[in-house]
């Protein structure tokens, strides 16, 4: 199916609405809502990682979003279950309206059925091996010469390190991290780490917070690669590839720390976007 390539998260989302993408959201019911938090701290590490998402069940496919400590009460999870994605896609919160969407996406273009998808599967093990699995392959889609500076916006420490592994020089930027595992500084001020960048990887998350659009535009006027690692709005951030995106390691529910089973991610390839009338 074509439609309209998108600009902006809200501008994807009235195009949902509206038929563009497939079925009418209102036909399409969450049949489970998960509100989950979960801590973390690899083997070795001073780092204690605090995740909260929510997951809304469509079908046979998850829509995911995580968000902020306090940003969405587990009641929610009360009565969204039964609600139509119509209902969700115009709700006040923006994980909400994340999570709804991209169970939309998923639902109507499931990821292991993408045929522009590479199928990679996280080995069974401990959370540090499939960690450094899973970032080796986001680090993966970098394209950088040695000496290249990658704003790193979500800072996950295996990352880090696989951006270094590569020849980069990473650039991290976080609300909520003041240094790596290593003690190099951690910037909360994206404008700064998107200045100098030659690439940019970002996590899923900027899609709820409010940061996505602007990285976006950033990367398209500026022709620089954006690579996004999701497991929050993956079927989302897919949308873009070819609009700013040109990577994306889509990591949809099961996600890698809840689960030492192997488990599939699939990765994604475009052009850089041009900065002219297109957008």
């Amino acid at each position: 199916m074509s439609h309209p390539t998108p600009h902006t998260v809200a501008e994807l989302t009235e195009a949902v609405l509206a038929g563009a993408h497939g079925p009418d959201p209102a036909e399409l019911t969450v049949t489970s809502a998960f509100w989950l938090y979960n801590t973390t701290r690899l083997a070795g590490g001073d780092v204690t990682y605090h995740n909260h998402y929510l997951l809304l069940r469509v079908g046979d496919s998850f829509g995911a979003c995580s968000f902020e400590a306090g940003e969405l009460a587990p009641r929610f999870c009360e009565n969204a279950s039964g609600h139509s994605l119509d209902k969700l896609l115009r709700d006040e919160s923006a994980p909400v309206r994340t999570a709804a969407l991209d169970a939309y996406l998923a639902r109507v273009r499931p990821h292991r059925d993408a045929d522009d998808a590479e199928r990679v599967m996280l080995p069974t093990g401990t959370p540090e091996v499939r960690a450094q699995a899973r970032d080796a392959a986001v680090a993966g889609l970098l394209d950088i010469t040695p000496g290249a500076k990658v704003a790193l916006i979500g800072v996950v420490n295996p990352l880090v390190a696989a951006i270094q592994e590569r020849g980069g020089v990473c650039l991290p930027c976080d609300l909520n991290l003041r240094t790596t595992a290593w003690g190099d500084p951690v910037t909360d001020d994206m404008t700064e780490v998107l200045a100098q960048a030659d690439a940019v990887v970002a996590t899923g998350m900027t899609l709820s917070n409010g940061t996505f659009d602007l990285i976006l535009q950033h990367c398209v006027e500026h022709r620089v690669p954006l690579t996004v690692y999701a497991q929050s709005g993956s079927a989302v951030a897919r949308a873009f590839l070819g609009a700013g995106v040109t990577g994306l390691n889509a990591e949809p529910f099961t996600f890698s720390q809840f689960s030492a089973d192997a488990t599939p991610m699939y990765r994604y390839r475009a052009a850089l976007a041009s900065n002219g009338a297109d957008r």
